[in-house]
């Protein structure tokens, strides 16, 4: 549905994304997710040819980006991150606005949409809260039934009830639905995304199934029989080692039970105890952004 093949992207002497390649599946709840600046927007705007590339490709619906016309525009739902609307126009003006751009476009939907989101049809939009506006503005996206879903920092300064409310509708109402989401809202893509990929400073870190990327991560906490010193050849899938006194902690990138614990005694002397844990998406990534921190830290000291 969505295809991304050596995108690189710069803004003057500024390199926003560098060799973005990544495929979205039909049918997946696709996240991109990173720290702010990571160049999340800037790859949704390339898919949807609001931005071109410097370098590279990017296919939509099997379409060059950079060549979408109104036929595959009527098929992509699209809410930004900004999502600026015609603030002097009453909710009911501008969906009977947007109405007119879609041929799909079922009132049936929406009627059930301003239902269940309780939207204010006579008030103008310019007098609506943020989470109301959202509301709107995704009561829009889904009334036409879009193959695609493209979805910039869908829940970005909202409250936990509107959230949960708009998760909701999106898994309710896009069943046959691909969508796409930039995020780093990592609670809430938890509980619904397939797949994720991992973007940090504009370079793409891993993309696959979330299922996968939740068994191979693991926090590890091992218990010696007395302190020791941490050896300086750790593996480098043991991300943020720290140790206090007798305890060692580190977050494994690729955890394989039957291999774990002959790892670990391997690199480390008079092991007593190992304990693996699961861990959130959160966790991961924080894991991750801290560990890319400390490696260029230390790359600064060597230069």
């Amino acid at each position: 549905m969505l295809r991304m093949q050596g995108i690189t992207k710069r803004f003057g002497g500024v390199q926003a994304l560098a060799n973005l390649t990544m495929e979205v599946p039909e049918g997946s709840v696709f996240a991109l997710v990173g720290p702010n600046g990571a160049g999340k927007t800037t790859a949704v705007k390339i898919s949807l040819n609001i931005l071109r590339p410097t370098a590279g490709r990017a296919e939509v619906l099997g379409v060059d980006s950079c060549k979408l016309g109104p036929s595959e525009l009527a098929q992509i739902g699209y809410m930004s991150e900004n999502r600026q609307l015609p603030d002097w126009m009453p909710v009911r003006y501008f969906l009977a606005y947007c109405r007119e751009f879609y041929p799909t476009w079922q009132d049936e939907d929406l009627a059930e949409l301003i239902r269940v989101y309780e939207l204010p049809l006579d008030r103008p939009l310019k007098a609506l809260s943020r989470g109301m506006r959202v509301k709107v503005a995704l009561a829009a996206a889904l009334s036409y039934r879009p193959r695609l879903l493209i979805l910039d920092e869908p829940f970005s300064g909202l409250d936990v009830l509107v959230r949960e409310q708009l998760i909701e509708s999106i898994l309710e109402r896009t069943a046959e639905t691909t969508v796409f989401l930039a995020s780093h809202d990592l609670t809430e893509i938890e509980s619904f995304a397939t797949h994720v990929a991992y973007l940090d400073q504009g370079r793409v870190q891993f993309v696959e199934e979330m299922s996968a990327l939740s068994e191979r991560f693991r926090e590890i906490e091992v218990v010696l029989d007395g302190p020791v010193e941490l050896p300086r050849n750790l593996p480098s899938s043991w991300l943020n080692p720290e140790q206090c006194s007798a305890v060692v902690r580190f977050t494994h990138s690729r955890y394989e039970p039957h291999r774990n614990d002959v790892e670990i005694r391997h690199h480390l002397p008079r092991v007593r105890e190992i304990e693996a844990r699961c861990i959130p998406l959160r966790a991961i990534f924080v894991a991750l952004a801290k560990s890319a921190k400390n490696t260029t830290s230390r790359g600064d000291l060597c230069d």
